[in-house]
């Protein structure tokens, strides 16, 4: 039986799959079938974590609004805040309002007092 002579697409396949890795260190960007498993991993880190980092900036957000809120007035709190805000029907979103807290308290404190002022 004559030796039949392999085709490249196997090799093309590979050569993609280590364009993905070529970051990574050691044996993780050498050997084939380690490289598929850290692909996988880092796909499945990515996809979760896209999730996660929604989370943890709303976190954030609410941590600066309850920061400079309290620095405002003492029984203040953020929850209260937030309620304060739906009353009157201000809707300003976390993101937009941590903004205003970073760049001009004056302007959040102006709208923390409107929003004092309906109770």
């Amino acid at each position: 039986m004559t030796r039949i002579r392999r085709g490249y697409i196997a090799r093309r396949r590979r050569t993609k799959i280590r364009l993905f890795a070529s970051s990574f260190r050691g044996s993780r960007s050498r050997l084939i079938r380690t490289i598929t498993q850290q692909k996988i991993k880092a796909l499945v880190s990515a996809h979760r974590d896209r999730n996660r980092q929604k989370r943890d900036f709303r976190r954030l957000w609410i941590a600066r609004l309850n920061a400079v809120i309290r620095g405002n007035a003492v029984s203040y709190r953020y929850s209260i805040f937030i309620h304060d805000l739906y009353k009157r029907q201000l809707l300003l979103n976390r993101k937009i309002l941590a903004q205003i807290a970073i760049s001009n308290k004056n302007c959040l404190y102006m709208i923390s007092n409107k929003t004092i002022k309906i109770k």
